[in-house]
């Protein structure tokens, strides 16, 4: 147990597992995608905070030698950086935040072990590039966070984000991005090669190629097979919990992981680190394209839509074999 913090009263008191922040403070619909329990300020750039990551997760299942998603850092550093903002920073409740870039690392021969029920991680924060306007509203800020679990730190992340109020928001995403829909004529990877459990949890999708002409001469040869970002799930209950009107920071990430598997064959599934940066939105139409490039222990890899970098990054691997 972590020494004992300042609660809301002022007094100190410990950490507490034992119930969810309310969802609205983190940006969730389901009570069961709230990973924080508990956040308390330590003085005014640090806090201490509770996570407890679920045995059984439907779209991170434990996997290999009973280990926890990598991805779930980056949820709770998401979660963190909505949370502190709001509860801590007087970022109004109605404002837009938006993910700048975010990177995490982990050491994987110190990862919790799964054993019975959640996983209780520690969050060490550390807020700081803190930004205002004319009027003294925070616009902006950096997360710095280090994650441990029965006192062993084993992983990190950090990350910006920019909070935007809705008229501004408004401005800057006009005209707003076309409704999702299926597309039709994608071709789904096999997602057991992408270490998924479900086809559902797929977001990626093979366009082109042999078989599919294009839209305005069906006797013309479509161009080659493209990877793009494509949700077999548009209505996934983790990566779309609730409606957006852009690709969010995650489901790009995931993305990415996605391509690194299959563009690896199957050998690049468990990232022990990686980085994102995206630098300008990522529309759910027309497709975005995936470029990605393994290299040993790492894949560089890029989105680009409209023949605009929308987000790029890279991801690094404790080996180049399955895990």
């Amino acid at each position: 147990m972590d020494a004992r913090h300042g609660g809301a009263t002022g007094e100190p008191r410990d950490l507490s597992w034992s119930r969810t922040v309310p969802r609205e403070l983190v940006h969730r619909v389901s009570v069961a995608e709230v990973l924080l329990t508990d956040v308390l300020r330590v003085d005014e750039e640090h806090f201490a905070a509770a996570a407890c990551w679920p045995r059984s997760h439907p779209t991170f299942p434990v996997d290999g030698p009973a280990l926890h998603h990598p991805l779930l850092v980056v949820e709770t550093l998401r979660q963190l950086g909505i949370f502190i903002p709001l509860r801590h920073f007087g970022v109004p409740a109605d404002a837009r935040l938006l993910i700048t870039d975010l990177l995490f690392t982990s050491e994987p021969a110190d990862q919790p072990r799964v054993g019975h029920g959640a996983t209780e991680v520690t969050c060490r924060v550390r807020v700081t590039g803190v930004r205002t306007d004319g009027e003294g509203t925070v616009t902006a800020l950096r997360l710095d966070v280090r994650f441990l679990a029965g006192g062993v730190p084993f992983a990190r992340a950090g990350g910006g984000a920019r909070f935007l109020s809705p008229e501004r928001y408004a401005a800057v995403r006009r005209p707003l991005a076309p409704p999702r829909h299926r597309r039709t004529h994608v071709q789904r990877p096999d997602p057991a090669m992408l270490g998924l459990a479900h086809a559902r949890d797929l977001v990626v999708g093979l366009i082109g190629g042999p078989g599919q002409a294009g839209p305005e001469d069906p006797h013309r040869p479509a161009p080659p097979r493209s990877l793009v970002v494509d949700a077999a799930d548009p209505l996934h209950p983790f990566f779309f919990d609730h409606p957006s009107d852009h690709v969010p920071g995650v489901v790009l990430l995931e993305a990415a992981r996605q391509a690194a598997a299959l563009a690896s064959g199957g050998t690049l599934l468990r990232p022990t680190g990686g980085r994102l940066a995206a630098p300008h939105f990522t529309e759910f139409s027309p497709a975005a394209r995936i470029v990605c490039v393994p290299h040993h222990r790492t894949c560089v890899f890029r989105i680009e839509q409209l023949g605009q970098r929308c987000a790029f990054g890279v991801l690094h691997y404790a080996s180049p074999h399955r895990v």
